[in-house]
């Protein structure tokens, strides 16, 4: 429990922080803001279409008689749109740290700077660093999402389901946000992936305690663009003591 609430202060320092250097708040919002305003774009297009897609694939309920066919229809539409808004959640901040990715890595070397010490460099070139930023990405929402379709599937096992399941969810959502975001600090140490979550992993109750609280708020709409810099900041300040802490 010492290890969950120390987890949740990472995240407390992260926006005070920023809120100490409001400047640099701003400046952390440019990327959410742009990343933001292409999911909705993506988002309105695609309830624009959604009637056509609900049609297309629900074509064994063309012959039905009214009111079935309509109600098919629109429960395949909503599944739809259902299913991109929970891909817009859990790519959101992969996606925001691909496009926000100088953004992000100068205000976490002046968090570092501001705790002591200069960050150091990754010694990778900027298109390689990028590279790798982005397969990482790529990666980490596709184990997140394994995870969110296996716990999917779970979630009609009854009262299993509605109760534990989404408990598990939340912990495994909030990992992978974790992992995320530490990233454009460890990535600076040279630390890939899959030491990134075995370090993570290691002190399970710290990146619980940062990341659960995190990805809950993230799903109130809009809260993810403001909070961002300051996950961003706090998430550097984890990384940093996480690898002091480590022998």
């Amino acid at each position: 429990m010492t290890d969950v609430v120390a987890g949740f202060g990472y995240l407390v320092a992260g926006v005070r922080w920023v809120a100490w250097h409001p400047r640099l708040w701003l400046f952390g919002l440019i990327p959410a803001l742009i990343t933001l305003a292409g999911y909705v774009l993506g988002l309105v297009m695609l309830i624009g279409y959604a009637d056509d897609l609900a049609t297309w694939a629900t074509p064994f309920a063309d012959g039905w008689a009214e009111p079935w066919r309509t109600a098919v229809h629109w429960a395949a539409g909503l599944m739809v749109v259902g299913a991109a808004a929970l891909l817009a959640v859990l790519t959101f901040t992969a996606v925001t740290l691909i496009v926000g990715g100088p953004f992000y890595e100068a205000l976490a070397g002046r968090v570092e700077e501001a705790e002591g010490g200069e960050a150091p460099e990754s010694g990778l070139s900027m298109a390689r660093e990028l590279a790798v930023s982005i397969r990482e990405s790529v990666v980490t929402v596709l184990l997140a999402v394994m995870f969110a379709v296996v716990l999917f599937g779970l979630g009609f096992v009854p009262l299993f389901g509605q109760t534990v399941i989404p408990v598990i969810g939340a912990c495994v959502s909030g990992f992978f946000l974790a992992v995320e975001l530490t990233a454009v600090t460890l990535l600076r140490r040279g630390v890939r992936l899959r030491t990134r979550i075995r370090l993570l992993r290691g002190r399970l109750g710290l990146t619980l305690g940062f990341g659960v609280p995190l990805f809950l708020t993230f799903l109130v709409p809009f809260v993810a663009v403001v909070l961002m810099p300051g996950a961003v900041a706090g998430a550097t300040l984890l990384a940093r003591d996480r690898l002091v802490s480590q022998p």
